[in-house]
């Protein structure tokens, strides 16, 4: 089904977030929440997303805003800015609603979101990944999945440098 017109409307500000929230909670819909700065979009950043998609009947992703990715990432980044990045995400079937955060992490909208499900990628710990307390102690479930091996923003920032 071709409906491009829809890609804007999952790019939600926070109070259209709220809103939708309590749309999707009187509905019964289980909430899966994931972030990241999803710069240059690859299979690795499918693949979770993906995978962090069948945790729940909604998605929702977290987007570091341009500056919280600076913070991040360093100077050079983002290549792509937060509203090219948000737009990308959005497109995505498997993605119900994309927000921008300017914190350096998402604790504010994940206790703003209470998931069902905190899904990351990588090879975090439990301890390490900021709401897991927040989010198990609210009755929810925190997931880890499995990084694609051989794709990242860096890597392949680092192989167009050396053409």
């Amino acid at each position: 089904m071709k409906v491009p017109q829809i890609i804007p409307t999952k790019i939600y500000d926070l109070p259209g977030l709220q809103h939708q929230l309590h749309r999707w909670r009187l509905l019964g819909k289980t909430i899966a929440f994931t972030n990241g700065c999803f710069d240059i979009l690859h299979r690795g950043h499918i693949a979770s997303l993906s995978d962090a998609a069948r945790e729940a009947e909604i998605l929702i992703v977290g987007l570091n805003s341009d500056a919280s990715t600076r913070r991040l990432k360093g100077d050079d980044r983002p290549i792509n800015n937060q509203e090219s990045r948000a737009t990308v995400l959005a497109s995505l079937l498997m993605v119900d609603a994309v927000i921008i955060f300017d914190e350096d992490t998402p604790l504010q909208l994940i206790n703003l979101v209470t998931p069902d499900v905190l899904v990351k990628g990588g090879d975090y710990t439990l301890e390490q990944i900021v709401g897991a307390k927040e989010v198990l102690a609210a009755g929810g479930r925190v997931v880890i999945n499995p990084i694609v091996p051989g794709f990242s923003t860096t890597g392949l920032i680092d192989k167009i440098t050396r053409l």
